[in-house]
C-alpha cells in the first residue's frame, strides 16, 4: 500500500511568486503542469505556529482512533471542545483534515486524515 503524504515547506515570498509566474506562463502556453499537494510557509516560525504539538496530536488521534465527531475527538484528547473545534477548523482550512457532515441521530462533523505522513522541505 502506498503511503500518501502532504508536503510542507519553507519558501520565501519571492520564490513563491516566481514559481507562480512560471506556472502561469505554462498555463498560458497550454503546457503540462506538474501537480503536487504542498503547503509552504515563509519561515519555520510560521510553520510552527500552525503545526503546534497540540495540532499534531489532533492529526495523530484522528488518524489512529477515527473519532465519529469533533466532540468525540475532544473527549479522547481531554481538551475543551471549543479549542479542539478551532484547531480542527484551521487544519481543515489548510488541507490537513477533511470534514464530513453526517446526520445520524443528530448532525455531526466527522474529521478524517487521508494521508500517512507529513514531509518537510526547506529550500536554501
Amino acid at each position: 500500500m502506498k503511503v500518501k503524504n502532504i508536503k510542507v515547506g519553507i519558501k520565501s515570498l519571492e520564490d513563491s511568486l516566481n514559481e507562480f509566474a512560471v506556472t502561469w506562463k505554462k498555463l498560458e502556453n497550454e503546457e503540462k503542469i506538474d501537480k503536487h499537494k504542498a503547503l509552504y510557509f515563509e519561515s519555520i516560525d510560521a510553520l510552527r505556529s500552525v503545526l503546534t504539538n497540540k495540532r499534531i496530536e489532533i492529526l495523530r488521534t484522528i488518524k489512529k482512533q477515527k473519532p465519529g465527531s469533533i466532540y468525540e475527538l475532544a473527549k479522547i484528547l481531554g481538551r475543551d471542545l471549543k479549542n479542539v473545534n478551532e484547531d480542527v477548523k484551521l487544519l481543515a482550512d489548510l488541507g490537513f483534515v477533511t470534514l464530513e457532515k453526517v446526520k445520524t441521530d443528530r448532525k455531526r462533523t466527522v474529521p478524517t486524515v487521508d494521508y500517512g505522513e507529513i514531509t518537510m522541505e526547506i529550500g536554501i
